[in-house]
């Protein structure tokens, strides 16, 4: 597929491959941007802010309204595209489709809810002829950049608020996975926005990341990633609005009175769907010792359903990792817990980029698999004494994204919510739910800011404050 810069669908002599990640083969290319295509694009995007600024929020509500219905038309086709370039199981691949649409939808009817407020000004001393009001208007440019593990639904948390609150957009896709994000592009366009609202830059992050996001004229950063180039990105991007949705090794606490079965089955389904590429995947378990061995059995039972396979096959459960080095770094990160005293209750192994789904047993905060964000499908099982061991050892992380507790004590359930150093809770489920209308972003290392239509727009938005002195 062509780039879309300049308002154009451009081709450029250096090209990157897009792989498919289960047959290792090339399924299409994109241009390799330059940082001359990045300035080309900002600049047009420069017009692009202005053309928005001329639209009413009914009008762009119109034109979100529209690519939502065209999302929705050409669903399967996204799915497929998602199943292809990404490697989720075609399953996981529709609900992404649909989330997108509902995504988009949500962005639409909040480029209708942008407003201000009066300030009650006569309640400071002294004030007796002033009347004021704030007003919410666009930032300019905002800079989308996207990763690969949901390269539809987390591009449009960030063009779809951008656009709703009459922004222009230069959106990086992953560059693993850029054809869902362009094929976005071309509906946005086709829906009725201005043709050079948008930009879709392919290419390299480490060649291209730095001019996108040290340009002046990118008023506002949207970024879900790594710590380390979040860190980079808030580093290089001088004084201007970010919102960072960074890296996270979410805990999951099991106390003594959860239904084993239901639980196993939820920790299996949260910590190897996307074969474990999801920011709130559960990673680290802590189950009550007094039911720990019992759980254990159980969760063996439950990641037998998801043995890896084609990711198009409608039976499979879970497809690939995005790389065959990725699998490798989770194989040996698990190698390295088993040395360091954990054990292998199921899975461990690997071959190409499929990677079993592993439970490793015994767990302690000292290891990799535990201190650090594997994305990957492995959940690391510890045992605990009692709940404040058990809010202690969630703690004990610098991320802070999701969280998850099973308990029918609402004792427990409020301590839990109450103590737990984390941007979402979840009582009675795993970390790794989301609904898209929901305020989502961490605390700590896991980043700043709050995603979500509603809140997303507030922050690509700045409020003025106008007074009038009578």
């Amino acid at each position: 597929m062509k780039m879309y810069i300049n308002g154009q669908w451009v081709d450029r002599a250096e090209t990157m491959p897009v792989v498919d990640p289960f047959k290792q083969t090339v399924i299409d290319t994109v241009p390799r941007a330059s940082g001359a295509d990045v300035q080309l694009a900002i600049t047009s995007a420069v017009r692009g802010a202005q053309a928005m600024g001329k639209l009413t929020s009914y009008q762009r509500y119109e034109i979100l309204r529209k690519a939502a219905d065209l999302m929705s038309e050409r669903a399967e086709d996204l799915a497929q595209t998602i199943t292809q370039e990404e490697g989720k199981v075609i399953s996981e691949g529709r609900v992404e489709a649909q989330r997108g649409v509902q995504t988009i939808t949500i962005s639409a009817e909040e480029a209708k809810r942008l407003h201000g407020e009066t300030i009650p000004l006569d309640a400071a001393p002294g004030n007796v002829n002033q009347f004021g009001f704030t007003i919410r208007v666009p930032v300019g440019v905002v800079a989308a950049i996207a990763p690969f593990n949901f390269p539809l639904n987390l591009v449009c948390h960030k063009v779809g608020p951008a656009l709703a609150a009459g922004n222009s957009v230069v959106l990086k896709p992953a560059g693993d996975t850029p054809l869902s994000a362009l094929k976005l592009t071309e509906i946005l366009l086709e829906a009725g926005l201005p043709e050079e609202a948008i930009q879709c830059v392919t290419g390299s992050g480490a060649e291209i990341g730095d001019v996108l996001t040290g340009d002046p004229r990118i008023r506002k950063i949207t970024f879900t990633g790594s710590v380390e180039i979040g860190d980079r990105i808030c580093r290089n991007a001088g004084v201007k609005k970010v919102t960072m949705e960074l890296g996270s090794n979410s805990p999951l606490i099991i106390m003594s009175d959860a239904d084993l079965e239901k639980v196993a089955a939820a920790t299996a389904a949260s910590g190897f769907s996307n074969a474990g590429q999801v920011c709130i995947s559960t990673q680290r378990v802590f189950a009550d010792r007094r039911i720990y061995a019992d759980f254990l059995d159980a969760l063996v039972e439950s990641t037998k359903a998801y043995a890896p396979g084609n990711p198009q096959d409608e039976s499979v459960r879970m497809g690939p990792m995005i790389r065959e080095s990725d699998a490798t770094r989770v194989g040996e990160w698990i190698a390295e817990a088993v040395q360091q005293g954990a054990r292998i209750a199921i899975g461990g192994d690997y071959e190409g980029t499929l990677h079993a789904p592993t439970v490793i047993a015994d767990a302690t905060p000292d290891m990799r698999v535990s201190r650090e964000e594997l994305f990957g499908p492995a959940l690391a099982v510890s045992s605990f004494s009692d709940i404040d061991e058990a809010i202690a050892m969630a703690n004990d992380s610098r991320f802070g994204l999701s969280a998850g507790i099973f308990t029918q004590n609402i004792d427990w359930a409020m301590k839990f919510a109450k103590e737990v150093h984390s941007g979402n809770l979840h009582i009675n489920s795993s970390p790794q739910w989301r609904a898209d209308l929901m305020p989502y972003g961490g605390l700590k290392e896991s980043g700043m800011g709050k995603e979500g239509p509603a809140y997303a727009v507030q922050e690509m938005t700045e409020l003025k404050m106008v007074v009038f002195h009578l």
